[in-house]
Order: C-alpha cells, then structure tokens, then sequence
C-alpha cells in the first residue's frame, strides 16, 4: 500500500450512489469508467473500490434510476454502458439537497460561530 493509498478514503453506501447518479448526468460511462471519474474529480482522495461499486449499480438499476445497455469500451472491450434515468434525475436533485443540507449541518457543528481556527 502506497502512502496515497492511506490517503484515499472509502465512500458510504448513500455517498457512492449519489456520486454514481452526478456522474452519469455528464453522460452513459461503463463501471471502469464511472469509478475512474469519481476518483479523479475529487482528485484521488475518493477511493471506489469494485466491491462497492457493482453492487450499488445493480441497487440503482433495480430502482429504476439508471438503466444498462451493451456496448464497446475504448479500449474495444464488450461493457455495460450506464445511464441516468429520468427518475435517476429527480432522485439525484432531491439527493443533492440532503447533502447539501447535511454538509452544512456538520461546518456548524466543525466551526460553530464565533469559534473559527480554534482546532
């Protein structure tokens, strides 16, 4: 294990799929790739293991907010290409406002006002 590797942290259930929904609004990516984009926009700090990642597709599949289809990869591999749904959209709107409202509730309790740089 490299010292990047102590770095990176591991997502929970609820995190990873609201990451997986946010990135396929950009468009259809197969798992390799939708684990590939979530790490390198949070700049390698985010780690998506397999074992995390396939079960929470197949999760969202069965809730209807993504759906799958066959297709060649870039390196001219057969994969299963992922894409939002329109019920995938509505929950990644109301997913987005629990964390956002969660994230806030946290910075208050992290830096309560009047207590900045006190840690």
């Amino acid at each position: 294990m490299s010292t990047r590797d102590v770095d990176r942290i591991e997502l929970l259930q609820g995190t990873l799929d609201l990451l997986i929904l946010r990135t396929l609004l950009l468009g259809p990516l197969h798992g390799h790739a939708i684990a590939k984009s979530i790490e390198r926009n949070s700049e390698d700090v985010l780690a998506v293991e397999q074992g995390s990642l396939y079960p929470a597709l197949h999760r969202l599949l069965k809730r209807g907010w993504i759906s799958s289809e066959e297709g060649t990869s870039e390196n001219n591999r057969r994969a299963k290409f992922y894409r939002l749904t329109a019920k995938g959209r509505r929950q990644l709107r109301a997913e987005s406002a629990k964390w956002e409202r969660l994230a806030r509730a946290i910075g208050r309790i992290l830096r309560p006002a009047g207590e900045e740089g006190r840690l």
